[in-house]
């Protein structure tokens, strides 16, 4: 479906996934800055089958998550998912992602596509090496279930004409999960938003994907549905200071991305004890940040190092680095994430991006990572 509908392909862990989908007479950046607009205004597509999914039974399970999520599981009610963040025993980020409770003993993972292997293998070494006493098992579904999301602020309206079920904020809350018929297949519906919009993610066994997508589509016709790819998924994640790969880089504590306040203190979990080690509370640690360009007309450039004075003499004195960036259509500026010595502190504050690969130096301005819609109104809405 996505190559008939002109889909341009980017490696995505073991997967090809749609960049981008070009219209008639469109470039690649008209047709990304499109989807990231449409989305914002109307109704879009994202297929998020390529997220790794594990699926996660027996008595002890909610215990298990407990000690592999650094914030609690033990709690999460039925029908509700949560998102979780998962360190190495060194207390940096491992990786990250929503987990859902189906039953009381019956819980369904989600991992970043490319460290879907590597999670499950963690949980596997632990369940066999570190707590054999656990009765849990984890198995790899990432194969047997198809993902799309469905976001914007007609996603609603969409999806309310595919399904019976109530998918209104008292039917289906935010961070809400239900089994339901999805154009007539037996689905799950998750109300998550990765986007920052009005969003559902439906799941279907794999089988039955491609009819449930074109039923979407079809009906999503009468609310401007298209799809987009996962450059403006990238837009939209940055525009709301949500993470990727640029973030969780290996060297990033749950402190340096914001989720201090997510560390429990009730239970232990993977990673905890080396929370107290001096490099990982440094106040000079560099913590997570959004960039805008000063001038709205220069690109903040890739991985490029943030320092104060742009004349500062080599070896200059780095303060932070650049994470992620892009051209955002709905703020009408260059944008970008980054980690900062002592970020949130330095909201305001102008400071160089500067790559000494390509000789790039542009100032940007230090400020919340929530660029767009601060208070979340929309993806509650």
């Amino acid at each position: 479906w996505h190559r008939k509908n002109g889909a341009t392909f980017v490696p995505a862990g073991m997967w090809m996934r749609p960049q981008y989908y070009c219209q008639k007479n469109e470039g690649m950046w008209d047709a990304i800055y499109r989807e990231a607009m449409h989305v914002r205004k109307h109704v879009g597509m994202f297929d998020v089958s390529p997220l790794g999914k594990i699926d996660v039974q027996g008595i002890d399970a909610a215990e298990f998550l407990n000690r592999c999520y650094i914030n609690g599981f033990g709690k999460l009610p039925v029908g509700k998912c949560r998102y979780g963040v998962m360190l190495r025993e060194d207390g940096i980020i491992f990786d990250d992602g929503t987990t859902s409770r189906i039953s009381e003993n019956h819980f369904l993972m989600t991992t970043t596509t490319a460290k879907a292997a590597a999670v499950l293998q963690h949980l596997e070494y632990l369940l066999d090496v570190i707590w054999p006493e656990l009765n849990v098992t984890v198995i790899s579904v990432t194969d047997e279930w198809c993902g799309m999301a469905v976001a914007g602020p007609k996603s609603r309206e969409l999806l309310a004409k595919c399904t019976s079920i109530d998918v209104t904020n008292e039917g289906l809350p935010f961070m809400g999960v239900v089994n339901a018929e999805v154009c007539g297949i037996p689905s799950r519906i998750y109300r998550i938003s990765f986007s920052g919009e009005l969003a559902y993610e439906v799941g279907v066994p794999s089988d039955w994907g491609m009819t449930v997508w074109e039923g979407l589509m079809r009906e999503g016709q009468n609310f401007g549905c298209a799809p987009y790819g996962t450059e403006a998924m990238s837009i939209l994640r940055i525009e709301k200071g949500h993470i990727v790969g640029g973030e969780l880089n290996g060297r990033t504590s749950a402190g340096d991305l914001g989720f201090g306040g997510m560390l429990s203190t009730k239970k232990p979990f993977i990673g905890q004890r080396s929370l107290n080690k001096p490099a990982l509370t440094d106040p000079e640690r560099k913590q997570l940040v959004g960039l805008k360009s000063v001038n709205q007309k220069s690109k903040i450039p890739r991985g490029a190092q943030l320092v104060n004075k742009r004349s500062e003499e080599l070896p200059a004195n780095m303060i932070g680095e650049v994470t992620s960036n892009c051209y955002s259509p709905n703020i009408e500026n260059f944008i970008g994430l980054g980690i900062v010595k002592r970020g949130p502190e330095r909201y305001g504050d102008r400071v160089w991006a500067c790559s000494p690969l390509t000789g790039e130096n542009v100032e940007v301005e230090i400020c919340n990572p929530h660029m767009f819609d601060p208070k979340g109104e929309r993806l509650r809405g």
